[in-house]
């Protein structure tokens, strides 16, 4: 049976969010992941990613970026909620800190090794908490967004897997070869994956196809396997 996850609250810079944890079954502790969201917030899409997480063995947290639980009601929305973070980089990293800080203290994880995966702007979330220096040990980037914040980059503790669509309309080549340069010179240990004729949004299976856009069935199967070798590696 996958098990199910319930609504967590934590803090974060005074406010309260509302996330979603997932926990496998069994005595614990056991390894941990952030599972940070596409830009509307925290919706069904990741609340099932990280019951998929409790059941290989991982306690999941869903982040809450925009406090009480808020979950856009439209794309003009959810891009409005995003703007206030992309226009202050320094936030959205603390954001997650704070996420990051409630997963450690959990008795569920005591311990134990903790990563980050996040879908689109929760790539791009994963991605600037790894830039601030946090210490964790694993982050995955799906089909995420790339611009590096202007106070730039810390020396990355985390290792990284960066998973895309070449054909992402997002993130042309020339952004993808950006972060490769960025990461180079910040990281020690990332690697990226590009799925040739595919556009952003890969693993939702909602997304309209448009040039540069859309769900792949076979991108969003070979992404989580890479996803899940990869914190089977550095997690356990």
């Amino acid at each position: 049976m996958m098990p199910t996850g319930q609504d967590h609250r934590y803090d974060a810079d005074g406010m309260t969010c509302i996330g979603y944890l997932a926990v496998p079954e069994g005595d614990g502790p056991f390894p941990g992941v952030l599972v940070s969201p596409a830009f509307s917030g925290l919706s069904d899409t990741e609340r099932a990613s990280c019951d998929r997480l409790a059941q290989q063995g991982y306690v999941a947290l869903g982040v809450d970026y925009y406090s009480g639980g808020k979950l856009a009601a439209d794309r003009d929305e959810a891009a409005s909620l995003m703007a206030a973070l992309q226009a202050d980089r320094p936030l959205l990293a603390r954001r997650m800190e704070a996420a990051l800080a409630e997963l450690r203290g959990l008795p569920q994880t005591r311990g134990r090794k903790l990563g980050a995966m996040g879908y689109c702007f929760g790539g791009k979330s994963v991605l600037d908490l790894a830039r601030a220096g946090a210490e964790f040990e694993a982050g995955v980037s799906l089909h995420g967004v790339y611009d590096a914040p202007p106070a730039g980059s810390k020396r990355i503790k985390a290792r990284l897997l960066i998973c895309d669509g070449w054909d992402d309309s997002l993130c042309p080549p020339e952004v993808k070869v950006a972060l490769a340069e960025e990461l180079n010179a910040h990281c020690d240990d990332w690697q990226m994956l590009s799925f040739g004729h595919t556009g952003h949004a890969f693993t939702n299976p909602k997304a309209a196809a448009s040039k540069g856009f859309g769900y792949s069935e076979a991108a969003d199967r070979r992404s989580w396997r890479a996803l899940s070798d990869f914190f089977a590696d550095h997690l356990n």
